[in-house]
């Protein structure tokens, strides 16, 4: 809601934060609409006056840019269109077990740039693995420079439990990571607001609720070599007290089964991982793009190895999410990452075990498939620094009117 404009003149500053921050979750919230100033004093309350001046300072910034001409009614002068900046972004940085990706995100959620390279990064040193990102961040600031795009901070996701506050992954089995500092900062240099960490699930998750299908509740389930989760409730991210909420991939499926990374017995990664099931199908050991391929022309041909392989994998899937259902009440599932390449194939059997053991919690009209595939990791990543940009804008902004 709006912030009275008269204020006492010691909180002015908090007044300037929370409407211009109004003000850019309007023309967010908008999308490719394109609101006018008119329309942006309707939809928050703000008079035109006070509209008028802020969106002036948000211009001015870079924050918001100006397009078009078009009229509210048969009436009065044209109104300028307004969106976030696509000459201001962020760079999406995601580190797995076996790649490094890397993306530029305008502030409009529009993916400008983006790379990914095999990397075996399963035991190395978090210092090796990092100058190998930075070499990757280089190639986006690159590209930023060359569309004049002013790089605004940085996103970075590791599939571990992370200390966002510390820049500390606390654990990543896969990547046989503990309490490892990351050197964050240097992965861009000197950009205004830093570079943050984050869980490669969760930020799948957010990636999936603010560029992809958007509903309000949902589980994300990430497939790569590990198999993650991220909890949308609400249209917010629930991470739980200890920040772990969401491990779908270390839910026991069979008590008797392998041991885990993570050092239980059983959990779901060990039969649904990309690296299970490969070896479950007969794919030999190699570079991730060319198994990956061999696995999907198997699955074509209906080789019945392969066919099995995806066909457990998604009955003990559907035997966690089953579960999961059962405990957090979330009727739609999202399939992100190696799960989402695999869909035509695995789709079925989740459902079949879904319903076998959970019948009626979820349909398969909410079983869904994530469009965004890997590139939602990065999306996430960087929207959680645009997300902060929008929520508290006043650093960014270089003017000094007080309205």
């Amino acid at each position: 809601m709006p912030v009275n404009e008269n204020a006492a003149p010691g909180r002015v500053g908090d007044v300037r934060r929370r409407n211009l921050s109004l003000v850019l979750d309007s023309i967010a919230r908008t999308g490719d609409a394109k609101p006018s100033r008119a329309q942006l004093a309707a939809a928050t309350g703000l008079t035109k006056a006070a509209v008028s001046s802020l969106v002036a300072e948000l211009v001015e910034s870079g924050l918001v840019s100006e397009v078009g001409l078009y009229r509210d009614g048969e009436r009065g002068r044209p109104g300028q269109g307004l969106e976030l900046s696509p000459r201001r972004g962020v760079v999406g940085m995601e580190i797995n077990v076996d790649y490094l990706a890397v993306g530029l995100v305008d502030l409009g959620g529009n993916l400008r740039f983006t790379t990914t390279v095999e990397s075996h990064n399963r035991g190395l040193k978090p210092g090796e693995v990092m100058a190998k990102l930075a070499e990757l961040a280089g190639e986006a600031k690159g590209a930023a420079a060359a569309g004049d795009i002013a790089i605004l901070g940085g996103g970075l996701a590791v599939p571990g439990l992370v200390d966002e506050a510390r820049s500390v992954v606390l654990s990543a089995p896969n990547l046989h990571w503990e309490h490892e500092q990351l050197n964050v900062d240097a992965l861009l240099g000197d950009v205004p607001l830093g570079v943050r960490l984050s869980n490669e699930a969760n930020s799948a998750a957010l990636g999936e609720l603010w560029y992809g299908a958007g509903q309000p509740d949902f589980l994300y389930v990430s497939g790569e070599v590990g198999v993650g989760g991220g909890v949308i409730i609400g249209s917010e991210l629930y991470t739980g007290p200890g920040g772990s909420a969401g491990e779908l991939g270390h839910i026991v499926v069979h008590p008797e089964g392998s041991g885990c990374s993570c050092g239980g017995v059983g959990c779901l990664e060990t039969f649904a991982g990309q690296e299970a099931v490969f070896e479950a199908a007969g794919i030999a050991p190699g570079p991730l793009s060319g198994r990956t391929a061999a696995l999907l022309a198997a699955l074509a041909d209906k080789e019945p190895r392969a066919v099995k392989a995806v066909d457990d994998a998604g009955k003990y899937l559907g035997v966690a999410l089953a579960s999961s259902a059962r405990l957090m009440d979330i009727e739609a599932v999202v399939l992100g990452g190696h799960f989402a390449e695999l869909a035509e194939w695995l789709r079925p059997a989740v459902l079949a075990s879904v319903e076998r053991h959970a019948p009626g919690l979820v349909r398969p009209e909410d079983l869904k498939v994530s469009g965004l595939k890997h590139a939602g990791t990065l999306l996430g990543a960087a929207g959680q620094v645009i997300r902060s940009v929008i929520a508290s804008p006043l650093g960014l902004v270089v003017t000094d009117r007080t309205a």
